[in-house]
């Protein structure tokens, strides 16, 4: 067991073979006694009734789970019907994202923001959900400024969240100053880390690349100097998100967040070593 809670990522299986895959790291897993898992939906939902099953698995295995939850390209029924979905299967905790676009999707549905998604999830069920929402240490890509980004998040607390995970930095500084900042603003509700291990050079500088994370220079460096040496990338990946949980840690992270990528071997070695 590590010192802090901590939560794990999934993404839903698209073959039979990926669920098997699944399922055995989350057996793996559950040795790590998260305090939940959440697992995503696609854009405009696309992946929707496939996040309900997982999740029914998951609670079926004695884990809570939340759903994520996008509002764009949504309406207030289809909403209304994904959350007595959640509500009939036991959920009570969701993740409230505002979601991205699917391509060549035009502009649907009757919300913008993650905050309304959240006023609208408070008025139709009260307080039946716990809700997380996602915080951007580094800036959310769209933003207009760090301020407004800031803003933003401050608003879907006003509209009711329960707390923050955010999107995955390798920089602590950023993740400190930005809940520096929310304090400064009379903002207290926790604000998790979220943690990317570091398996696969191409895939982390990709999907970096187009979520806004940065990458450090050095690490960035490090990685490519390695080129298609996937032991030595795993060994340096270890080091390094390690390192970045210890201090997390140890400068006061309330949980540590994991996007697991359906995968045990990385985060059961970090959480051992935080556990040293």
């Amino acid at each position: 067991m590590t010192t802090v809670p901590i939560s794990l990522e999934f993404f839903p299986p698209k073959t039979p073979e990926g669920a098997e895959k699944l399922r055995a790291a989350r057996q793996k897993l559950y040795a790590l006694e998260p305090e939940f898992c959440s697992v995503t939906f696609g854009a405009g939902g696309s992946t929707q009734e496939g996040t309900l099953l997982a999740v029914r698995e998951i609670m079926g295995e004695g884990v809570s789970a939340a759903p994520h939850l996008s509002c764009i390209g949504q309406t207030r029924d289809s909403l209304r019907e994904r959350l007595a979905a959640y509500a009939a299967a036991g959920v009570t905790r969701i993740v409230a994202l505002r979601g991205d676009l699917p391509s060549g999707y035009g502009l649907g549905g009757e919300f913008r923001y993650a905050s309304e998604l959240v006023a609208f999830i408070r008025s139709e069920t009260g307080r039946q959900f716990r809700i997380e929402v996602a915080a951007y240490p580094e800036v959310h890509p769209q933003a207009k400024s760090p301020d407004a980004d800031l803003q933003a998040f401050i608003a879907k607390v006003e509209a009711g969240a329960d707390a923050g995970i955010t999107q995955y930095f390798f920089n602590p500084d950023a993740y400190l100053r930005y809940t520096d900042e929310l304090r400064k603003r009379g903002v207290d509700v926790p604000v998790v880390p979220g943690i990317m291990p570091i398996t696969s050079s191409s895939q982390l500088l990709r999907f970096s690349d187009a979520c806004g994370a940065e990458v450090p220079r050095w690490i960035r460096l490090r990685l490519q100097a390695f080129g298609d040496d996937s032991a030595s990338i795993k060994a340096f990946g270890l080091d390094v998100v390690s390192e970045l949980c210890e201090r997390l840690v140890a400068a006061g992270a309330p949980a540590l967040h994991f996007y697991t990528m359906n995968q045990a071997a990385a985060t059961l070695e970090i959480c051992r070593r935080l556990a040293r």
